[in-house]
């Protein structure tokens, strides 16, 4: 019987993967995707993410960010990251470093699928195999989390979808920028020294040549320049649970819960989060999971639930970016949040 069961290849699997490896953990990955895993990402790894990362060994190569520009109209707020750059890295970059580093501490990853999920006494049985805990990974839309009885309505929050797209074009800048309209936002993310990433979050529906024409500045550098990836997509973004962990059920990343990509550091909670998991089920104490997830992803929740808020509201989304322009100080002590 195996330790531990992880229910999905992302990097929030793999994460919980390979620091269950490093702690002596017999530990089996279950992704019925193949190749290389991707999906709808800003793709911008705060300086925390970037560190988290490095201490499981995980280097992946991308462009080094300095901090956060945000743009709207004439205002501009840009604010430097204090502790170290971030980097942006191409999700299947990540997906490549992560899979590299959990292949040679020796994670044996299977294209199981796991329908069925039954808890006993002292294991758990998913996808025809047994282990003392399994971890859903398994994403936004965890088929897990609901098998476990822990999937909580949406709440009354307007939904928001995203979508990305690469470019073969020179960064802007050395940051990513962010560019706020009356209900979306453009992140642009250099991932490479002639590649860029395209996001757009919204409230609004559509296809991305739609979502872009929203940002007609934006929209004009972007003319003549070559796309480099398909359109990914994800949402609605907001997902509620009502707990991480049932019985020996746990659940890690966007499966734990989500609020929104407004903030861009969701994957430096998750892997925060990751560790928290593995100290865990490493003691015994599963059950301390929760409490510990509240706790590494408490500030990430509470800035981005804010500043959803705010976007939520017109009077107030109109003045968020010419506030962080006319205080500066403000503006960097928030990124300064996030970045850590």
């Amino acid at each position: 019987m195996r330790d531990v069961l992880v229910a999905g290849g992302g990097p929030a699997g793999l994460a919980v993967a390979i620091g269950c490896a490093r702690a002596g953990l017999d530990v089996v990955v279950c992704e019925q995707r193949s190749g290389v895993v991707d999906k709808a990402c800003g793709e911008g790894l705060m300086p925390g993410a970037l560190r988290a990362l490095l201490a499981l060994g995980v280097d992946p190569p991308g462009h080094d960010l300095d901090g956060i520009t945000y743009r709207q109209g004439a205002s501009v707020a840009h604010a430097a990251f204090r502790d170290g750059p971030g980097r942006g890295v191409r999700r299947t970059a990540l997906h490549d470093a992560l899979r590299a580093a959990a292949d040679g501490l020796g994670v044996p990853v299977l294209p199981h699928r796991i329908t069925e999920v039954r808890q006993h006494a002292d294991h758990v049985l998913a996808g025809g195999l047994r282990a003392r805990y399994l971890v859903a990974a398994d994403g936004l839309h965890s088929s897990i989390r609901a098998m476990a009885g822990l999937s909580a309505p949406a709440g009354a929050t307007a939904a928001r979808w995203g979508l990305r797209r690469h470019y073969a074009v020179p960064p802007f800048s050395d940051s990513v920028e962010v560019t706020w309209t009356a209900r979306s936002e453009a992140y642009v993310t250099p991932v490479a020294e002639d590649t860029i990433g395209v996001a757009i979050l919204s409230s609004a529906r559509g296809g991305f040549a739609d979502q872009l024409a929203e940002f007609p500045e934006l929209a004009a550098r972007l003319a003549d320049a070559r796309p480099v990836s398909d359109v990914r997509g994800a949402g609605p973004l907001r997902q509620r649970t009502s707990g991480r962990v049932a019985g020996r059920v746990l659940l890690v990343g966007d499966a734990a819960g989500y609020v929104d990509a407004l903030t861009g550091e969701g994957l430096a909670v998750t892997l925060a989060a990751a560790s928290e998991l593995v100290r865990c089920v490493r003691s015994g104490r599963p059950q301390d999971y929760d409490r510990a997830w509240s706790r590494v992803s408490r500030r990430s929740r509470w800035l981005t639930s804010g500043l959803l808020w705010a976007r939520g509201r017109p009077a107030l989304a109109r003045r968020v970016v010419p506030l962080a322009a006319g205080a500066p100080w403000l503006f960097s002590l928030a990124v300064d949040q996030l970045a850590r």
